[in-house]
C-alpha cells in the first residue's frame, strides 16, 4: 500500500493504518475539501448519470428517502438504485450562492478571490441587503436545528468557523456550538454579551498536568502553582497585583524603593494578557457553547461587526452557511465527482486501479453516505485519502466529557426527521473520539474499516 500511495502522490499520513479492523469508523466532524477513493473494482457506475437518475437523486434528497442497498452489487453500472443514491449523496445546501466565487473554504481564501468581481465591497446599501438575507438564512437554519429537522450546519467566516449541532449528536443531550479558531478579543466580546463557554482542550490539558504533578513527589512546589492556575492555556499561573506588590515590599524595608523602577499597571496587565493570548489561533482556542447559550451566540454573530471583512477580497461578503438540508435562502449544490483509471506500482509489478475523486465541501454525513454506497458497489474493499480543511479538524473534540450516559430514547425521538440515513445518524450520535485530529486515510477490507488520523 505504501508504494501505491507514493506513486499516487498521497500524503505521508496515509502510510500507516491501525491493526484492529472495525465495522464502523468514528464520526469525523471536520470538513473535507477533497476525498480520493481507490479500488481494484471500477467506478464506472458513477459516470454519465441519465437525466432520470439525476432527477430521481435530487428528489430522494429533498424527501430524505432512505436507500438500503444489498451488501454486494454484482453489476453496479446497471443498478439504477445505486446511481440515484450516488446523486442523492452529493447534494448539499449553501448560502450565499455567487456562481463566480468559490464560497468554501473562506479561511485563507483571499488569494483565490483576488480580482473577482465584488460589487458590494464599496456599496454599503448592497452590503446591508446581503447581511439582511444572510441573517434570515442563519436564523432559519438555527430554527430547523432546534426542531431537530436539521442535524447540524457550519458558519464559515474569513477568520473562524462555527459548527452548530442538534441535541443528541456528538454525545450531547443539548444543542452545541463549537468555534475555532478564536482570539482573546472574540472571547472577551462573547463574555461581554453574556455567552457562557468553555475551552475543552485547555481544560483537558490543565487536568492532565494536574494529575501528572499530583503523582510526582519531586515537583511539589510546581504542583502548588498548577493547583492555583486560572489561565486559559494552563501552562503557568498568571501574575497577580498582590504578587507584584509583595515582591517589592522588601525594597521598602530597606528604604530604596524609589531607586528601583516598579512595573506600572499597564506592564502588569500585559503580563496577565500574555497567558490568555497564548492559545489564540491554535486548536486549543476551540470554544464550546451549549444549550440556550447557542441562541445568544446566534444573535451575537448576527450583530458582530468583525464577522465580515472590511478590507481585502472578502470585504462585505457574509460568511458561508453549509447545511445537509434545505433552509430559507439556501441554494442546492452538488459536489464534483470524477472517476479515473490508472496503473499503480505495487512491489515490482503494475496493477490496474480505479479512483473516484470528490471535490468538497464534503461534510460528515456525505463521507458516511459515500462509504455505504462504496461498500456495496466495490465489494467491500476500497481505500480513501481525505484532505481536511485544517481549521475544522479540532471539531472532533468531545464536547461533553463529563456528561452522564444519554437517555437515547428521549434524545433521539425526533432526530430521524433530520434528513439523515439512520446508520449515518447513529454514527454522528456517538461521542467524538478523534480529539483535535481528523481521519486522513480510510481503508475497508472484507467490509471492515481501518483508518489513520
Amino acid at each position: 500500500v505504501s508504494v501505491l500511495c507514493k506513486d499516487l502522490h498521497l500524503p505521508a499520513a496515509a502510510l500507516e493504518v491501525p491493526s484492529s479492523p472495525r465495522h464502523e469508523f468514528p464520526a469525523d466532524w471536520s470538513i473535507k475539501t477533497r476525498v480520493l477513493f481507490m479500488s481494484s473494482q471500477p467506478f464506472t457506475w458513477t459516470e454519465h448519470l441519465k437525466a432520470q437518475e439525476e432527477a430521481q437523486g435530487f428528489a430522494q434528497h429533498c424527501r430524505a428517502t432512505e436507500t438500503n442497498l444489498p451488501q454486494s452489487i454484482q453489476e453496479p453500472k446497471l443498478s439504477t438504485e445505486l446511481r440515484c443514491a450516488f446523486q442523492q449523496s452529493l447534494v448539499y445546501w449553501l448560502h450565499p450562492s455567487l456562481p463566480w466565487l468559490q464560497m468554501f473554504p473562506r479561511i485563507g481564501a483571499d488569494r483565490k478571490l483576488v480580482g473577482k468581481a465584488s460589487p458590494w465591497s464599496q456599496d454599503e446599501g448592497l452590503q446591508q441587503v446581503l447581511m439582511s438575507e444572510w441573517s434570515v438564512s442563519f436564523t432559519s437554519l438555527y430554527n430547523l436545528l432546534r426542531a431537530k429537522l436539521c442535524p447540524y450546519f457550519y458558519v464559515c467566516s474569513y477568520q473562524f468557523t462555527v459548527l452548530f449541532r442538534a441535541a443528541g449528536l456528538a454525545g450531547s443531550d443539548v444543542i452545541t456550538a463549537v468555534i475555532s479558531p478564536t482570539t482573546r478579543g472574540l472571547r472577551e466580546a462573547m463574555r461581554s454579551e453574556g455567552i457562557e463557554f468553555s475551552l475543552p482542550l485547555v481544560e483537558e490539558s490543565r487536568t492532565r498536568k494536574q494529575k501528572n504533578s499530583d503523582v510526582s513527589l519531586e515537583t511539589e512546589d510546581a504542583n502548588s502553582l498548577n493547583t492555583n492556575n486560572s489561565t486559559e492555556d494552563g501552562e503557568e499561573p498568571a501574575p497577580s497585583d498582590d504578587d507584584d506588590e509583595a515582591s517589592f515590599s522588601w525594597l521598602e524595608e530597606m528604604g530604596v524603593q524609589d531607586k528601583v523602577k516598579k512595573p506600572d499597571a499597564i506592564s502588569i496587565k500585559l503580563r496577565k494578557e500574555k497567558h490568555e493570548v497564548n492559545v489564540d489561533h491554535k486548536p486549543e482556542s476551540l470554544a464550546l457553547v451549549k444549550g440556550t447559550n447557542t441562541f445568544t451566540l446566534l444573535n451575537f454573530l448576527i450583530n458582530c461587526k468583525s464577522l465580515v471583512a472590511v478590507a481585502g477580497p472578502q470585504a462585505g461578503l457574509p460568511p458561508t452557511l453549509l447545511s445537509p438540508v434545505a433552509f430559507r435562502g439556501g441554494t442546492m449544490q452538488t459536489l464534483k465527482a470524477r472517476s479515473i483509471n490508472a496503473k499503480a506500482r505495487v512491489q515490482l509489478a503494475y496493477k490496474d486501479i480505479s479512483s473516484l475523486e470528490i471535490v468538497g465541501p464534503v461534510m460528515p454525513h456525505t463521507l458516511h453516505s459515500l462509504t455505504m454506497l462504496l461498500k456495496s458497489a466495490q465489494r467491500g474493499a476500497f481505500s480513501a485519502v481525505l484532505y481536511t480543511h485544517e481549521p475544522t479538524a479540532v471539531f472532533n473534540t468531545n464536547p461533553d466529557n463529563a456528561s452522564p450516559a444519554l437517555n437515547k430514547e428521549s434524545i433521539h425521538r425526533d432526530l430521524p426527521a433530520c434528513g439523515l440515513h439512520p446508520k449515518t445518524l447513529d454514527q454522528l450520535s456517538q461521542c467524538p473520539t478523534l480529539g483535535k485530529y481528523s481521519i486522513r486515510f480510510l481503508e475497508m477490507k472484507d467490509c471492515a474499516y481501518t483508518w489513520k488520523s
